[in-house]
């Protein structure tokens, strides 16, 4: 994870620089790359070149970790929110698949899940939403 934390690091900084960067549109410019990122990552696991996969995988996470970053700025996401509930919702799935149920009913049983933590945060108003 030392090298998470780095790379963390230097995405904040790149924040700052983006704050007076005219190519910088807020958070879809990096959103926006993903597709292209996906498409060369696997053109690249055709090939036999760890190298330049893990320079895709690195360019594919760059992005989405710039896009998170950026929200951060004008949303009420936050980074460690969004890895909170990524390891809520794959720890559910992996310990629901190793006890036999289906990813079918997992992923229904979470889907209604968001749904009702999302009309409660609905009810409470705009400043409680995703909290």
């Amino acid at each position: 994870m030392d090298h998470f934390t780095q790379l963390l690091a230097i995405i904040r900084r790149k924040a700052v620089f983006d704050r007076n960067n005219p190519w910088y549109r807020g958070p879809e410019s990096y959103l926006n790359g993903l597709h292209g990122e996906v498409a060369e990552v696997l053109e690249e696991m055709g090939r036999a070149r760890s190298c330049y996969l893990e320079d895709e995988l690195g360019d594919l996470l760059w992005n989405t970790l710039n896009a998170i970053v950026a929200l951060e700025k004008s949303t009420d996401i936050r980074l460690e929110a969004v890895l909170q509930r990524a390891c809520r919702k794959f720890e559910r799935r992996v310990s629901g698949l190793e006890a036999g149920e289906s990813w079918q009913a997992i992923k229904a049983t979470q889907k209604a899940e968001l749904a009702a933590e999302q009309m409660a945060a609905d009810s409470r108003g705009p400043a409680s939403a995703g909290n």
